[in-house]
């Protein structure tokens, strides 16, 4: 690591460097190429096809650059929103607004759409956290191109990542973190402290835009490792003489981080429909011990059958490293303990302080094993309630552990390649360990279906005859994580400039959680609560004075002008039924007008309801 000078890259000869080059492109190809196989089955048609286990998500980062986009060459607020969740609004600085990649990617979501643009970060995502791991490795910490290449493939395809590519933009961002490494390690440096503390400082504010949960679990991992590693008696005389420095540049980041930031975390912490904590159960959205040992399901041993359903859904397999691979990581720390000189057995000794905290904690509030919960109460059970942290999901803290595992097997690499063992049984034993470790973990491409077009009656712009310019109308089922058809048509609508329309509902995180904490999607009311019943069962209502009175409020509360039922309602997890809910909106609304491909009821305000 860079915090011993026995470990800074040394300068590289001309020969070496052509050498390099060649290495890099081979390593970026390669990197290009697996993140292509991974996401292959929504090249195949990017606006036609969705994840499989996660359309809702993909359905919000798609609405998330449409309105960011619009929201910013419109003169808009891109942080706070009443196009959804009419009339409250929503606070996007406490969902995951990706306000960057919205910004930066807006022209291209103008010309290609939003799914479109969706696969392209997605697929760069993937590729770049590979290349910036490989970099960093390379370039800072000065591995030879085949550790490095080694290392920054395993992080940037490492289990978690392939999981959270199901649909997660923010999550596998993870080129953000060699980022956050490199310039934290440069602010060491007593030359250019200003400088380097300035971009640090805009670099904190770009990730927190773009996975604000990464960026706090990457300061706790460096926060930990640099101060595990002054504390060890072979670091202390380095941090000491470090220590001015560093803090001078730490202040500088902070003043220029809370600068950029003041807006956000006002708007976060103490702004409209904000709230505190998720309503995710932290015991559920935790790591199963058993399930460090086991595979990924989106990898060669998964398709073989080795899968286990020990992850709350398929977008958080977070470890899921298997028994050879974790293996032969403590094999590769006992080679490089042995080999280390005293300097470097700090770095060691940080690098496995932080594994071993955040995979302890990754555990959540209590214990579980291969499927059991247990009574033993774990560490995160204490730090658990304290704020900001919760916020996260334990879960994925074990998202930390898979970089150190890659610099160590980088570290390891490179020490067989300068020192080889010198009996040939032991050199095949070390190639068969990473082949065994490694192979079975290659990704396979994500599961995707064909989903449900956006309708004519919204690509054509016939609904801007049946809602007033920035007028509310709704499809029913009204739109949720399971139902994520409106903010589909109005993310189609903003990136094509047809103008605006408001929903209610929609699927983001806001207020309304038990104890203050956060729900999904808005409270439910009388309306919502029937069209859901009838989509999700089949279940018509019995429609009497009363009920017609109460959606009769709904329909003013929510201003809606326009009720829309598609002929194909996309249900993210289970199918709709679409016979019961166009049943149940004609008991509720009257006869519905056949308008292209959709069934339109129009709410007069001085008639609200049949």
């Amino acid at each position: 690591m860079p915090t011993s000078p026995s470990l800074a890259p040394a300068p590289v000869p001309p020969v070496r460097a052509v050498r390099d080059r060649r290495a890099d492109l081979a390593v970026a190809l390669a990197a290009l190429a697996l993140a292509g196989w991974v996401t292959s089955g929504l090249w195949r048609d990017p606006n036609g096809r969705a994840i499989t286990v996660n359309s809702s998500d993909q359905a919000l980062f798609e609405w998330l650059l449409a309105f960011g986009g619009h929201a910013l060459t419109h003169g808009q607020n891109p942080l706070f929103t009443y196009l959804i969740n009419v009339p409250d609004g929503v606070n996007l600085a406490v969902n995951t607004s990706i306000t960057v990649y919205a910004a930066v990617f807006a022209p291209l979501t103008y010309l290609i759409g939003p799914p479109a643009t969706f696969l392209v970060i997605l697929t760069l995502n993937l590729t770049a956290t590979a290349l910036a791991w490989y970099w960093l490795l390379n370039r800072q910490f000065g591995r030879g191109p085949l550790a490095a290449g080694l290392g920054g493939l395993f992080i940037g395809f490492a289990p978690g990542m392939v999981s959270h590519a199901n649909a997660h933009l923010n999550w596998t961002a993870g080129w953000l973190v060699p980022l956050l490494v490199w310039r934290t390690f440069a602010l060491r440096r007593p030359e250019h402290r200003i400088r380097n503390g300035v971009i640090l400082g805009v670099l904190v504010a770009v990730a927190f835009s773009i996975a604000a949960e990464g960026l706090f679990f990457t300061a706790l991992a460096l926060g930990l490792f640099v101060g595990v590693r002054a504390l060890h008696p072979q670091g202390r005389a380095e941090a000491r003489g470090a220590l001015p420095g560093f803090l001078g540049g730490l202040g500088v980041t902070a003043l220029v981080a809370a600068v950029l930031l003041a807006y956000p975390l006002w708007l976060h912490f103490a702004g409209p429909q904000r709230f505190h904590g998720t309503g995710f159960d932290a015991v559920i959205h935790s790591e199963d011990v058993a399930s460090y040992a086991a595979y990924p399901s989106r990898s060669l041993a998964g398709e073989a059958g080795l899968r286990t359903g020990l992850a709350p859904n398929p977008t958080e397999e977070n470890s899921f490293f298997g028994l050879p691979l974790l293996l032969l990581t403590v094999a590769a720390g006992v080679l490089l303990w042995r080999r280390a000189r005293a300097p470097q057995r700090a770095t060691l000794w940080a690098l496995g302080a932080v594994a071993v905290v955040f995979t302890v904690l990754s555990f959540g509030p209590v214990a579980k094993v291969d499927g059991r919960r247990t009574d033993l109460p774990m560490p995160f059970d204490l730090v658990g309630q304290l704020p900001v942290v919760n916020a996260a999901l334990p879960a994925r803290l074990a998202l930390v552990v898979a970089p150190v595992i890659g610099v160590l097997l980088a570290y390891a690499v490179d020490a067989l390649r300068a020192d080889p063992p010198r009996s040939r049984p032991a050199r095949a034993a070390w190639l068969a360990a990473f082949a065994v470790a490694l192979v079975p973990l290659l990704p396979v491409p994500l599961l995707t279906i064909e989903r449900e077009p956006v309708p004519r009656f919204f690509t054509s712009g016939t609904w801007r005859e049946y809602v007033s310019p920035g007028g509310v109308l709704t499809p029913v089922p009204l739109t949720l994580d399971v139902y994520p058809d409106g903010q589909r048509w109005q993310a189609y609508a903003l990136s094509h400039r047809q103008g605006e329309f408001a929903i209610p509902s929609g699927f983001f995180l806001g207020p309304g959680g038990p104890d203050g904490r956060g729900r999904i999607g808005p409270p439910p009311r009388l309306l919502s609560t029937l069209m859901d019943q009838a989509a999700r069962f089949g279940a018509v209502p019995i429609v009497t004075e009363g009920t017609i009175r109460e959606v009769r409020a709904d329909l003013r509360h929510w201003r809606i002008e326009a009720v829309v039922l598609p002929d194909r309602v996309h249900g993210a997890k289970w199918a709709v039924n679409q016979e019961a809910v166009l049943r149940a909106a004609t008991a509720l609304f009257g006869e519905p007008e056949r308008v292209q491909d959709v069934w339109v009821w129009r709410i007069p305000p001085d008639r609200p309801a049949r």
